[in-house]
């Protein structure tokens, strides 16, 4: 049996009648930047997460970067950042000319722990950056709390969590801002690169969509030094057609999510715990071993496709070699990057493929 690590186009097959019918119109309509399209998916995102603004934007980097711009970060600021996430959340502090400051994950969560984040704060912390790794929520209720009583800004990382609740409520609004990747492999997936940005403060979100437009409000009246990053017509249209499909899609995630929690080896992996606060939206499905390389090469052999998420940890990265960091400064993000295989799951992957993967992991043993 073969099975992929994400089936992306069974999505565009399940939907091909109105995807086609969606981008047609947009190429019929002349109207490639900005437009109506663009304006019904904003509205309809904002409402689906339940916030009053949605700002499209070209992809989940920019959503980051543009965010902590309108959130004034720059030279001389820090922003505590996690140490165990995507280098994306650290590059995005970076080009603001600010200075992530790591804080380790807790070990069963997966997430920033809250319990070290006070700690890290300085006279020159400006925002908090928690991830939603994996699509599970991290503890929001503590970290908004601490960013209260500092007077912080909240920005959530949300690429990886479309349709995941923290107390009951759908991620969108718990923080200042959301920044979120529409990138095909996403739960809410465009046809390329895609990003956005969910807030309820008015004035953040008129500066997020002036900067992502040159810096302008007003056509060749330029406010601030902006960039160019604007949702492309096509692909709001697109995630306008997916998102009444988001819940059923997470549905059958979360199903393939259950099986693999009561069908795998515990002597073979340990699979991941969500907060009892949260419901994931199980965008990956990453298990840990410390025979990890060779789980992986055994399942490869079975037909099965995994991806490691992520083998070298931001501090780790070359590219911010800069900064001094030496092996040994975040523990927890670093066994938990020598040790993670993330397993197939999606909304088109069977039970019957489940089983196969639980049955091969027991077999590698």
């Amino acid at each position: 049996m073969k099975v992929p690590f994400l089936d992306v186009r069974s999505a565009y097959v399940e939907l091909k009648t109105e995807l086609d019918e969606a981008v047609a119109r947009v190429l019929d309509s002349g109207w490639y930047i900005f437009g109506q399209e663009v304006d019904r998916f904003e509205k309809a995102f904002a409402e689906y997460t339940g916030t009053r603004h949605t700002i499209g934007v070209g992809n989940g980097l920019d959503a980051l970067h543009i965010a902590l711009l309108a959130m004034g970060v720059s030279e001389g600021d820090e922003v505590i950042v996690p140490s165990n996430t995507y280098i994306a959340t650290w590059l995005a502090v970076t080009q603001c000319g600010a200075r992530p400051v790591p804080v380790e994950p807790d070990p069963i969560t997966l997430n920033i722990d809250p319990r070290r984040i006070e700690q890290s704060i300085t006279s020159k912390t400006k925002v908090i950056l928690p991830v939603h790794l994996y699509g599970q929520p991290a503890d929001l209720a503590p970290i908004m709390g601490l960013a209260r009583s500092k007077d912080l800004r909240v920005l959530e990382d949300a690429a990886q969590a479309h349709g995941a609740r923290y107390r009951r409520e759908r991620v969108g609004g718990h923080g200042d801002a959301v920044a979120w990747s529409f990138y095909p492999g996403k739960n809410l997936g465009a046809f390329g690169d895609a990003g956005g940005v969910t807030t309820n403060d008015a004035e953040l979100a008129d500066r997020v969509r002036a900067i992502a437009n040159y810096g302008s409000r007003v056509k060749y009246v330029n406010e601030v030094c902006g960039v160019n990053s604007r949702l492309d017509p096509i692909h709001a249209a697109a995630l306008a057609v997916k998102l009444p499909l988001l819940d059923e899609w997470n549905r059958r995630r979360a199903i393939i999510a259950d099986y693999y929690r009561r069908n795998l080896p515990p002597s073979a992996v340990r699979v991941p715990t969500p907060h009892p606060d949260a419901e994931a939206s199980w965008h990956l499905f990453p298990v840990f071993s410390e025979r990890r390389d060779a789980l992986q090469a055994n399942l490869k052999a079975a037909g099965i496709e995994t991806i490691i998420h992520y083998p070298i940890p931001p501090h780790l990265q070359r590219a911010y070699r800069s900064f001094g960091f030496r092996k040994g400064a975040f523990p927890i993000a670093e066994a938990l990057a020598e040790t993670e295989l993330s397993l197939p799951i999606g909304p088109h992957m069977t039970l019957e493929q489940a089983a196969y993967v639980c049955a091969a992991v027991a077999d590698s043993q």
